[in-house]
């Protein structure tokens, strides 16, 4: 069993100070054994932004796999965003824009999906479907995790453009048997199989400090992970009446089975998801509660 704590978007510059200790606290409690951030550590990638985001980051205490945001490259000064895009955070986060982390049971490999030259919507090229494909061919039967900043997919509500090579991208994931993608960028929080790929899983974090919560409340993710499924359960931020601290709250599980791929599919030990909502299933929701409880 595996715990991956799922951060994004906490565009410090503008986030909420007030969440810091109780987020920080949080995953303290949770003992993941991997903190995954997702992008947009900063609002307007400035030095500032990026020594808060630093500070931040150096509390937690599990391993951090981390990959940049669009807004953690200038947005403004158009030489910097041109030619060194990524300096500051290479500086401040992690020079390494593309990390991968592996164990005996998870296999998780970042995606810089930043385009510097389309500030907002993001590419994945095909060479870095290849290089990510190439990673999980070689990752045995352990679970297969790809991070990236900009979703693969938008449903109808948003309205942004797509990933440039985004679909090319799904389509290639899903046939190298890739299990889950973990994304932010939109602010909110989802958790469903892809529509054009039903058998990858998408977990889309909310932000986990910003003040910029498009109707949501400040969220995180945590998955729980076994060679059968993974549980994700949503974290949310709840402020109490009598004016105490905030603290995040668990609201809501669900349980994502592993499923062996038809026989005409298999070339390795590939698996595939069946999605059930915790909800409608009261021995999955204790099970779920188990595997979550900090």
């Amino acid at each position: 069993m595996r715990r991956i704590l799922h951060l994004s978007d906490l565009h410090f510059g503008r986030s909420t100070p007030a969440l810091e200790t109780p987020l920080l606290q949080a995953i303290h409690q949770l003992e993941p054994d991997l903190v995954v951030i997702s992008g947009d550590f900063t609002q307007r990638a400035r030095v500032s932004q990026f020594i808060q985001a630093r500070e931040f980051v150096e509390r937690i205490e599990a391993p951090v796999l981390s990959v940049p945001g669009n807004h953690d490259t200038p947005l403004d000064n158009l030489f910097m965003r041109f030619f060194k895009p990524f300096s500051r955070y290479k500086r401040y986060i992690n020079r390494n824009l593309e990390p991968m982390f592996e164990d005996s049971e998870i296999s998780v490999v970042g995606v810089n999906t930043v385009n510097r030259f389309a500030w907002q919507s993001g590419k994945f090229a095909e060479r870095t479907v290849q290089r990510v494909c190439g990673t999980f061919e070689d990752a045995s039967a352990r679970l297969r995790i790809a991070v990236l900043h900009h979703p693969l997919e938008h449903g109808p509500e948003v309205d942004k453009r797509p990933v440039k090579g985004g679909r090319k991208a799904l389509r290639g994931l899903e046939n190298c048997g890739a299990d889950v993608v973990l994304s932010g960028h939109l602010h909110t929080a989802s958790i469903a199989p892809f529509t054009a790929a039903p058998g990858l899983l998408c977990v889309q974090a909310g932000t986990g400090l910003s003040t910029r919560l498009r109707g949501e409340l400040n969220t995180f993710n945590m998955l729980v992970t076994s060679p059968e499924r993974v549980v994700v359960t949503t974290w949310a931020a709840r402020w109490p009446e009598d004016g105490q601290a905030p603290v995040f709250e668990a609201a809501g599980s669900t349980v994502h089975r592993r499923q062996s791929h038809g026989a005409d599919l298999i070339s390795r030990d590939g698996m595939r998801f069946q999605s059930a909502n915790v909800a409608d299933a009261a021995t999955e929701e204790t099970e779920a509660r188990e595997a979550n409880s900090g």
